[in-house]
């Protein structure tokens, strides 16, 4: 890309956990990097960082004039900042120290997919802002996160080498991840897990439907954990166990992983495992809720996400849970038997598979709602392919909807004949564990809610009908009928004897 060797193929400002680590990623695979933050002593670190692997591609610059100065036309400048107001306030330090028209700015963080659309065309005539949505943390960054980029297909075009190359990698015969270590090149001849979304906004909302999705996994599995703890009285250790069995078939996931890691970690305080004394109170940073919202002002049903957020909220409320637990009389558990047990455990397999699929599903019918109210042309098998590796979500599943979207682009993902087959063989352990769970007073809301999400969709008619019916005798809001689809009608319901009214 770079020819002349004395300048940069890019720049990162911001050199947090996130940037730093992105920066090194870069400079492994052989870019030359620009570093920039107003904290000088993590410049250095960047700079020292990048010697211990045993490269000078990470060079220091300090001012917004040096780093423009540092770069290869058109300049490549990747932000590593909180969202918000901060992106704004460099964008303008960029514009005062003279960047030009051409030049690319490129926003990785968390950023509200509605501000990127509005940034997009507020610098439009200053600067290419440029968004690549990042996910799989600290270690992703390092090493390969999923990328979802966004915006003029130009300005892809001047960074997509960079961006493919540290992006997380699948092997294109087996679909699994390829693991590589700090200091490493990517491997040639493997699929990146990045390749553009689309126009402005459309990776940022991919992204926050990857967090919507992260939230809904990370409380089915917790519910998992839940009811075999509470319900079938097992150790943190029994369920590691259990997760450990789970995650070598087809609920292989990151997330499954590390679950079984951490209930596996004993407190070096008490010898108690460490998950019983961490306090049952769950933080949030937004993407969830903005998911769930999103679900709602879209009018696409997403209970099983919106669930979960709804179980960091009731999480928060900790001393109002603790007196109502002394107020309500406990639920006797009913003791299991070794079959009873080993039913139990199958079952839940089954059924934490049947709302992992649920989950997806919803996230990707918000993906298509919006792509038809924003006139995004997104590819959802390649979207899945994003999220095979380097992301919190990644699991050997998301071949399966890979697949499925391949094979018939715009289907509801229950439509697909693979996951047609798995549900239908889960429905009836499914339903056994949210009926275990009922009985023994154990909340499972997510896995309750994407039951009552199936069951909706598998639904030919719903009591909608009496719904309508209730709108038009206390509103007047009238109601169509089975018979005549295309007429409105109103009823006069205290005077039935008049009969309908077409609206």
């Amino acid at each position: 890309m770079n020819q002349d060797k004395s300048l940069s193929d890019i720049a990162v400002i911001g050199l947090g956990v996130m940037g730093k680590n992105l920066a090194l990623n870069i400079a492994d695979n052989h870019f030359n990097v620009s570093v920039f933050d107003i904290d000088s002593d993590k410049v250095q670190a960047a700079v020292d960082a990048g010697q211990t692997f045993g490269h000078q591609r990470i060079r220091a610059v300090d001012s917004m004039t040096n780093l423009l100065a540092s770069l290869t036309t058109p300049r490549r400048i990747l932000l590593s900042v909180p969202a918000g107001k901060i992106v704004d306030v460099i964008c303008q330090q960029l514009i005062d120290a003279g960047i030009e028209p051409d030049d690319i700015v490129i926003d990785s963080g968390n950023s509200l997919w509605t501000d990127t659309i509005a940034r997009t065309k507020q610098y439009q005539s200053q600067l290419q802002f440029f968004a690549v949505a990042v996910s799989g943390g600290e270690e992703g960054a390092r090493v390969g996160p999923s990328l979802m980029p966004s915006g003029s297909m130009q300005a892809w075009q001047h960074i997509a080498p960079i961006f493919t190359r540290i992006a997380a990698q699948v092997d294109p015969i087996t679909f699994k991840p390829i693991v590589r270590q700090a200091g490493e090149v990517t491997t040639a001849d493997s699929e990146p897990c990045c390749s553009y979304i689309g126009p402005a906004g459309s990776g940022h909302y991919v992204k926050m439907v990857h967090n919507g999705i992260e939230y809904a996994d990370m409380q089915l599995i917790c519910e998992a954990y839940d009811l075999l703890s509470k319900a079938a009285n097992l150790t943190a250790l029994q369920i590691a166990d259990i997760f450990d069995g789970w995650a070598q078939g087809r609920l292989s996931s990151y997330l499954m992983e590390i679950s079984a890691d951490i209930l596996r970690q004993q407190d070096p305080l008490t010898g108690k495992p460490l998950v019983e004394i961490i306090a049952d109170q769950a933080g949030q940073k937004g993407t969830g809720l903005w998911t769930a919202v999103s679900s709602l002002q879209l009018g696409v049903p997403a209970p099983t996400i919106a669930e979960a957020v709804y179980a960091r909220a009731m999480s928060a409320q900790k001393s109002l849970r603790v007196q109502l637990s002394q107020q309500y009389n406990p639920v006797d558990v009913v003791a299991l038997s070794e079959i009873e047990l080993a039913q139990l455990i199958g079952a839940l397999e089954q059924a934490l598979y049947a709302a992992k699929v649920c989950c997806y599903a919803q996230g990707f019918e918000l993906l298509a709602k919006q792509a038809s109210e924003q006139d995004w042309q997104l590819n959802y098998a390649e979207i899945a392919k994003l999220w095979r590796a380097g992301c919190i979500i990644r699991a050997s599943f998301l071949q399966d909807i890979v697949q499925a979207y391949a094979s018939q682009e715009n289907q509801h993902l229950l439509q697909a004949e693979f996951f047609v087959s798995s549900l239908n063989n889960a429905q009836s352990a499914w339903r056994q564990v949210v009926i275990t769970a009922v009985t023994n007073g154990v909340p499972i809301p997510s896995i309750s809610a994407s039951l009552a999400y199936f069951d909706s969709y598998r639904s030919a008619v719903l009591p909608a009908n009496l719904l309508q019916a209730q709108r038009d005798y206390f509103g007047a809001h009238t109601f169509k009928r089975i018979d005549q689809p295309e007429q409105s009608y109103h009823f006069n319901w205290s005077e039935p004897e008049q009969g309908l009214e077409p609206r």
